[in-house]
């Protein structure tokens, strides 16, 4: 006879302090604590190759860049994650104070894997939408020459933008800024295995 396992729910004060001296790091979903799949190289150099590019040619504007060491908290959900780049118009609003997790985000971009790219397209847009400065949801494939672009029209509605031609050319709507698929792909190997 096997025996079910109760599943164990944490408040958020209980994953901070798990969270904090961690070697991994999880995503807290409404009292539930979910490890996170580690990166490929591809995964690693999309968002290089973009966070140099967005740097420099955002330098001297007010805007802020933050890679995955950063936290999300949204509270509409409940829910903290680490989205793999995000943009923020002005100063970043901290939750509670610390520099670890911030609730303001302009653009979220997210290079997708096979295990989260359900997730990334689904629930987690869902409650990104709940966060009122969020204009902008990047969606970039690291196994094909492939973006998703949302964003948030005058009339409060998401227009999606697909992009699939190695020559394309992704014009972000929220900031003066383009960027070209072999910038962004830069040393991408659609080649290599994921193991």
């Amino acid at each position: 006879m096997q025996t079910q396992t109760e599943k164990r729910y944490y408040t958020r004060e209980e994953y901070l302090a798990l969270e904090e001296p961690a070697e991994y790091k999880s995503e807290y979903l409404d009292g539930e604590i979910v490890p996170m799949a580690g990166g490929t190289t591809n995964h690693n150099h999309i968002i290089v190759n973009l966070v140099a590019h967005l740097k420099f040619a955002l330098r001297g504007q007010n805007y802020n860049l933050f890679t995955s060491d950063v936290r999300l908290w949204i509270p509409a959900y409940r829910r903290y994650t680490y989205p793999d780049i995000m943009a923020i118009a002005g100063e970043p609003v901290y939750e509670t104070g610390s520099a670890t997790t911030i609730t303001n985000p302009l653009i979220i971009i997210e290079v997708l894997s096979k295990s989260t790219r359900s997730y990334d397209q689904s629930d987690k847009f869902r409650c990104y939408r709940s966060i009122p400065e969020f204009k902008e949801y990047i969606l970039i494939d690291q196994y094909k020459f492939y973006i998703e672009q949302f964003a948030k029209n005058s009339d409060g509605k998401w227009v999606l933008t697909e992009y699939e031609s190695p020559e394309s050319l992704l014009t972000m709507v929220s900031l003066n800024f383009q960027i070209s698929f072999s910038d962004i792909y830069e040393m991408v190997n659609f080649q290599i295995r994921e193991d």
